[in-house]
């Protein structure tokens, strides 16, 4: 079930790290403004070797964020590969998720024996571009979203960013695609999400119901999903 925020859509500007206002214990969250230089492992450089330098630069700083976020674990760095579908490997124990756009990174982490699964996911706050939403989003959900209070917040956006949240909690316990359409989102004015995703599909390797939240600073959206053990 998932609690709301008093204020989902207030300022960013007040020092609280944006994935802590949606996430808590026992999850770590190290986020960043600004790119970071990080001596990358051997195994990391050849993941993104031929990568133009903006690619490098968010590789880079979301692992700094990573490496960050285990060390207030308690565990040792390692290199964070990309896997199937780009997931990432995380050490024997740990689950999390990373997320970058632009001007923003972050990594968000907890031990596995404290939480089964994550995904966060960061946007700009602006409206999707021309096209995109019919994508994403079926009649009924894209209905839904025209009737949410405007507040300044591009709706439309953070059913993506949810949508993104969810398939990255969704797929290290799955370990198969899951499709925008494949996944009926409701978005809550406050704060709150919920997915339902196809039984057909989660039957036997994942929940069908997840629960999750949102905020909306005025750049940028983040969303977060945390299955509990």
């Amino acid at each position: 079930m998932c609690s709301a925020i008093a204020d989902p859509a207030r300022t960013e500007n007040d020092g609280t790290s944006l994935l802590d206002r949606i996430v808590t214990e026992p999850v770590r969250v190290v986020e960043t403004r600004a790119d970071r230089e990080i001596a990358l492992f051997g195994s990391e450089h050849r993941a993104i070797a031929g990568a133009v330098p903006r690619r490098r630069a968010e590789f880079g700083t979301v692992r700094w964020c990573a490496r960050a976020a285990l060390d207030e674990l308690g565990i040792a760095a390692v290199p964070i590969l990309p896997g199937e579908r780009g997931a990432p490997i995380w050490p024997d124990g740990v689950v999390g998720a990373m997320t970058h756009c632009t001007g923003y990174r972050a990594a968000a982490l907890a031990r596995a024996s404290d939480v089964a699964a994550l995904g966060v996911d960061a946007e700009p706050n602006e409206p999707l571009p021309a096209g995109v939403l019919g994508i994403v989003a079926s009649a009924e959900e894209a209905e839904a979203l025209a009737t949410l209070p405007r507040r300044g917040i591009a709706w439309d956006r953070v059913l993506f960013s949810a949508k993104e949240s969810v398939y990255k909690a969704w797929f290290p316990l799955a370990r198969r695609w899951l499709g925008f359409e494949d996944a009926v989102v409701a978005v809550h004015p406050d704060g709150c999400f919920t997915a339902a995703v196809d039984p057909r599909l989660a039957v036997g390797v994942s929940p069908d119901r997840y629960d999750g939240r949102w905020f909306a600073g005025s750049e940028l959206v983040v969303t977060a999903v945390t299955v509990p053990t």
